[in-house]
């Protein structure tokens, strides 16, 4: 008897171990039947980031505690939303390492690292990931050097492995360039994924694998080829149109680096573009046209790739408005009228409301502070733009400056409120044209067309003089087409998480520029709990359901003053009514010294540097070697400027590629790297000594907007 019961036992335990994860067609749908799990990004297909559960709510949400944490190892950004399947919490991290914890007590089951390494990382503006797929007995994730990778659920090991951008595709460099930042979505046994890399002259495409074997199954390119190479279909052809010059030469473009919806109702694939490459139009036509299908959202059937629809949010985009920021379906009344909607509060600044089967532009607001549109002609569908918002003679000081109104944190949508809660952002960008004397951008490199950073004085500045990155939570009603409460600005500004709304009238958002993680009334927008993460917070969270106790999970971990060397305290957070765990203090950090060698090079040697380091360093290092919050090495600090061998090591040799830091051999000669080093050095004796040095324009934040587009 006992040995039988001890059979029975083994039997179900290892029944429960062979179905870990075992997500299919069926429960993806009818994901809303089943309200205590999280099986994919958006919590359902419709992605609005609602869960069903209520035992934790506005009345209680006080008791609200910690109930376990388990750290990472990583002293990275952390912007992977988790997944909840069937007792066991799945979550990706800083360079792609996936981590499986026991949902109750926080053990971790497995963690799989896909060791990324080689020459695409050297294109990457940020090591994250924001989010994986689950799918019959698989966690699947994009990763940083452009792979899908399919991992066993059970065990953590991989199960297939597939590089979304073979050679074979004849892009030759371009190749390279690529890498998946995304969260994949998976359905009908394919997953959909896209690439990142705009900024350095490739091509858009979003693709979709056969979820079993990671076997391609088609791809829709965004932005059309060379036209003596021919079109992949018609409708490539006829976005050929809408372009000038040569621009197949800078790659277009319009990458899909994040926002992706499948739509049951309509068996349709939403995704959005980012820009077109350079940022500034004139900078890359002849002539300011469409470029399609830059900056705009795109529908196509999930079975082929077959267009089916399309809107452009930016025809012509100068501004970096990618239109990836996180998209959702729901059902609304509109005018009486019962229709089938996608929603988006664009990085641009306006929110969008679209018939889902047409594309028909049904409303667009703005949510936030816009200056460079006075709004959207709802019959042709295009921006009202204003006079001079291309800063074709003079600068502009651009509302939402290119950190964005809105970026690619997640918003969410409560049917019981009927209100989009948006992670909002008033930020403000100078954009300049180039000097009359700068080289045209080189193709299929970094390039943006603008002068970064360009300095003007505020009493010149136009439309007007206003500064910085200031985050809010905002509750809008798509309906009456106006914002019904938002926070106060967050104290230190910077961006926000995403955001998860529930059944127990809450909303939960973090701040990425601070340490809180918060919930608010859902209807108020009073604030009712808070939590100090220790950390910042930037990925979305999730709540789920285990042995009738609700929890909330939230991924927390970002840059602190002090850069790449100070701790994150990445870790995963866990919370219940009357959780009692409690984190550990940070341990005291003393940043390294600066204590540079001697500065004995030649003005021109480290003016050379200056600019090479301007071109190929900044976007990720910061202004002078330095970016005060930033998950890359503070230059100035860096032991490496002690030997300009170990330097070589990193830069030209890769040494430490499976830390992200590729090598750029291919862009620098040993020279080069000898003048960046002597200019790093001269930079960090300018430091030390409280003079300035060689001035280089300041880059966005890499945390902010575009940084992975």
């Amino acid at each position: 008897m006992n040995n039988r019961i001890l059979a029975l036992g083994l039997g179900l335990l290892l029944s429960a171990v062979a179905s870990a994860a075992n997500v299919t067609a069926d429960r993806l749908v009818n994901a809303a039947k089943e309200p205590g799990q999280w099986m994919t990004y958006g919590g359902t297909y419709s992605e609005q980031r609602f869960s069903l559960l209520k035992k934790i709510d506005a009345g209680n949400v006080e008791q609200l505690g910690l109930k376990w944490f388990a750290d990472y190892e990583t002293n990275q950004n952390q912007h992977g939303s988790p997944l909840y399947v069937d007792g066991v919490i799945y979550v990706s991290t800083a360079r792609n390492v996936v981590h499986a914890f026991n949902a109750k007590t926080g053990k971790q089951l497995w963690k799989y690292n896909p060791v990324i390494q080689g020459e695409r990382l050297r294109y990457n503006l940020g090591l994250v990931n924001r989010g994986i797929a689950a799918w019959n007995g698989k966690i699947i994730m994009g990763t940083l050097d452009a792979r899908l990778v399919a991992i066993d659920a059970k065990t953590g090991k991989e199960a297939w492995s597939v590089d979304t951008v073979p050679a074979s595709l004849g892009l030759g460099e371009m190749t390279n360039k690529y890498s998946i930042t995304m969260a994949p979505r998976v359905a009908k046994g394919k997953v959909f994924v896209g690439g990142s890399g705009g900024e350095f002259g490739v091509r858009g495409w979003i693709a979709a694998f056969d979820a079993e074997t990671g076997k391609q199954v088609w791809r829709f390119w965004t932005v059309p080829g060379d036209p003596a190479k021919g079109f992949e279909n018609p409708k490539l052809e006829q976005a050929a149109k809408t372009w000038s010059g040569e621009w197949w030469k800078s790659g277009g473009g319009g990458t899909v680096w994040d926002a992706a919806v499948y739509d049951p109702v309509t068996d349709l694939l939403y995704f959005g573009t980012g820009n077109a490459t350079p940022w500034n139009a004139r900078a890359r036509d002849t002539k300011v046209i469409d470029n399609l299908y830059t900056a705009s959202i795109v529908a196509v059937r999930p079975d082929t790739g077959e267009y089916v629809w399309h809107y452009q949010e930016v025809p012509g985009d100068s501004w970096d408005y990618d239109a990836v920021s996180p998209m959702m379906t729901a059902d609304l009344t509109l005018g009486g009228e019962k229709k089938h909607v996608l929603l988006q509060p664009s990085k641009n600044g306006f929110f969008y409301v679209l018939d889902a089967a047409k594309g028909t532009l049904l409303s667009a607001d703005p949510f936030t502070e816009v200056n460079w549109a006075t709004g959207v002609d709802l019959k042709t569908g295009r921006p009202i733009e204003v006079p001079g918002s291309r800063y074709e003679a003079e600068p502009w000081n651009l509302a939402p400056g290119v950190q964005g109104g809105h970026s690619w944190h997640p918003n969410a949508f409560s049917p019981a409120t009927g209100l989009v809660y948006i992670p909002a952002w008033e930020a403000y960008f100078t954009m300049a044209g180039p000097a009359a004397n700068s080289p045209p951008p080189a193709a299929g490199g970094f390039s943006l067309g603008i002068s970064m950073g360009t300095r003007v004085d505020a009493d010149k500045l136009k439309p007007y003089a206003r500064q910085g990155v200031r985050g809010r939570l905002k509750a809008w009603d798509p309906i009456a087409r106006k914002v019904v409460w938002e926070t106060e600005a967050f104290a230190n500004g910077g961006p926000t998480s995403g955001v998860l709304a529930t059944a127990g009238n809450l909303v939960f958002m973090g701040n990425g520029g601070g340490k809180a993680l918060s919930a608010y009334d859902a209807r108020s927008g009073a604030k009712l709990w808070g939590f100090d993460a220790k950390t910042a917070v930037f990925a979305a969270p999730i709540s789920y359901e285990l042995d009738g106790v609700q929890y909330v999970a939230a991924s927390v971990g970002g840059a602190a003053q002090g850069g790449y060397f100070a701790p994150t305290h990445a870790r995963m957070l866990v919370f219940g009514l009357g959780g009692k765990s409690v984190l550990p203090e940070p341990a005291p950090y003393t940043p390294p010294a600066l204590n540079p060698p001697p500065s004995t090079a030649s003005a021109e040697v480290i003016a050379h540097g200056g600019e090479l380091y301007g071109r190929s360093c900044s976007v990720c290092h910061g202004v002078n070697g330095l970016q005060a919050r930033t998950s890359f090495p503070n230059l100035t600090v860096t032991p490496l400027l002690y030997a300009q061998d170990a330097f070589d090591a990193v830069v030209l040799r890769g040494v430490r590629a499976d830390k992200g830091m590729g090598s750029f051999a291919k862009d620098l000669k040993p020279e080069d790297a000898v003048a960046v080093r002597e200019y790093l050095i001269a930079r960090a004796n300018a430091l030390k000594a409280g003079t300035p040095a060689v001035a280089l324009p300041a880059a966005p934040r890499r945390e902010t907007g575009h940084a992975e587009d």
